[in-house]
């Protein structure tokens, strides 16, 4: 058979869009400087002898192919899991990987991927056999690591390879339970002319790899094929990360697990909420505290303001943290159901800790800390406001108000701020440590504090 020929495209590594010759945007997904060069097989044209030749290969009629009934397919089997023992892990995987899983871990170069998939295969093979490929590191380099990590080594196979059909069929011969590719991007298919990293080369790679995983119901952690999506977020220089599934095909995508980088490797951070309060500066005007719910999970964050008269011609507004457009809306709400004024004035929002908050209900912590600053005078340390404003300035109720004021109670608070309609909800007892304050209206919650500090 003739051999298909070969073209050159180029593919745009943000969207997958082609192009038959180079541009500096992309015309799908708008991006600049994203289409790169890659070679694939040209598709026999239609009515060509290519095609007859094709077609032919496979006579109509002819599969070998099965279908089940659904009825007969075990829901067990298909949902086994295997515990991580990684409980922060184990929470944003919807609890535990899937058998015949398919995870993508992605992250900014040196946030701590290849740390925490080698403390994964240390904490699960107690218990299951593990095959870690590495194309980017040799054997020694990860033994040295896995030295530092004190990561148990007895059950751990390592192999330093980017062939893709070799790493197939050592996977098929060895059967692990476990198979970290670290990673995808320096995968090769021998038979694809394309250097290892291009569009073709990693979707022909994580094809493969995808094929081996259903077959044998191995769950394997690599980059950029996905059943799951998980981004490990953090800055570098600051030792905190975060780990969020974008994509779960089987649990929630809305948990959030925290760790701590040290010497030794990630630690879990078990109560993130104290974490993030810790060093909070009391007394001082411009701080309030928020809970935002990640999943299940609800976490006090501290929200930073900072209103100062501007220098330029237009007041500068900046969020670090949080939605910038929220912020301009939450502002226009002040000035005009408050009658609190920043047109003249610079207004900065900082979220401590490196966590984005996107839940309204903590519109009314954001709210008094720029009216803390605006005035110079402090919210109550012992303070946090809950709820969602809206543009008449009303304070609207949120979800799970009951376990955000638990959790805020746990930690120390002892006045609470929320929706004046969710207190026909709650009991006062429930809350014995805590006094909870209703506002119907914005202006009803900056009033409430006046009468203390603000």
């Amino acid at each position: 058979m003739k051999e298909p020929k070969l073209k050159t495209v180029y593919v745009c590594s943000n969207c997958g869009e082609t192009s038959p010759r180079w541009m500096g945007r992309c015309p799908s997904c708008g991006s600049w400087n994203t289409m790169n060069e890659d070679v694939v097989a040209e598709a026999p044209k239609a009515g060509t002898a290519a095609a007859k030749q094709a077609a032919a290969a496979r006579p109509e009629g002819v599969t070998t192919l099965t279908a089940k009934r659904l009825s007969e397919i075990s829901m067990t089997e298909e949902k086994s899991r295997i515990l991580t023992g990684i409980s922060e892990l184990d929470r944003v995987l919807g609890g535990g990987i899937v058998l015949g899983g398919v995870v993508l871990l992605s992250g900014e170069p040196g946030v701590g991927k290849s740390t925490m998939l080698l403390q994964l295969c240390g904490a699960i093979s107690n218990q299951h056999s593990v095959l870690y490929i590495t194309g980017e590191e040799s054997v020694r380099q990860v033994k040295l690591r896995a030295a530092r990590l004190k990561v148990p080594q007895d059950n751990i196979f390592l192999a330093a390879e980017n062939d893709v059909d070799e790493i197939c069929g050592l996977i098929e011969k060895e059967k692990p339970d476990l198979v970290v590719i670290d990673s995808i991007q320096t995968m090769r298919c021998m038979d694809i002319s394309s250097s290892a990293g291009t569009v073709s080369q990693v979707k022909e790679s994580a094809a493969r790899l995808l094929a081996v995983a259903k077959k044998q119901e191995i769950p394997k952690v690599m980059e950029h094929i996905v059943d799951t999506v998980l981004y490990f977020e953090g800055d570098k220089m600051l030792p905190y990360r975060i780990l969020r599934a974008a994509k779960n095909r089987y649990g929630s995508t809305n948990e959030l697990g925290m760790f701590d980088m040290t010497g030794q490797g990630l630690a879990e951070i078990e109560n993130p909420s104290q974490m993030l309060l810790e060093g909070r500066p009391l007394g001082v005007s411009g701080n309030c505290v928020a809970c935002t719910m990640e999943g299940s999970r609800p976490i006090l964050s501290e929200i930073q303001a900072l209103a100062t008269k501007t220098n330029f011609p237009a007041p500068r507004r900046a969020c670090s943290g949080y939605d910038y457009n929220r912020m301009n809306l939450l502002i226009a709400v002040l000035e005009k159901r408050a009658g609190y004024f920043f047109g003249n004035l610079d207004v900065y929002i900082n979220i401590v800790g490196g966590i984005a908050l996107r839940d309204t209900a903590c519109d009314l912590s954001v709210c008094l800390s720029m009216v803390s600053s605006l005035l110079d005078r402090p919210v109550s340390d012992k303070l946090i406001a809950i709820g969602e404003v809206g543009l008449g300035g009303e304070v609207r109720s949120v979800p799970n108000l009951e376990q955000r004021l638990h959790e805020a109670e746990r930690i120390g608070f002892e006045r609470a701020v929320i929706p004046k309609h969710s207190l026909n909800h709650l009991s006062p007892a429930d809350y014995p440590g805590m006094q909870l304050i209703g506002a119907a209206y914005i202006t009803d919650a900056i009033n409430a504090l006046k009468s203390d500090r603000l």
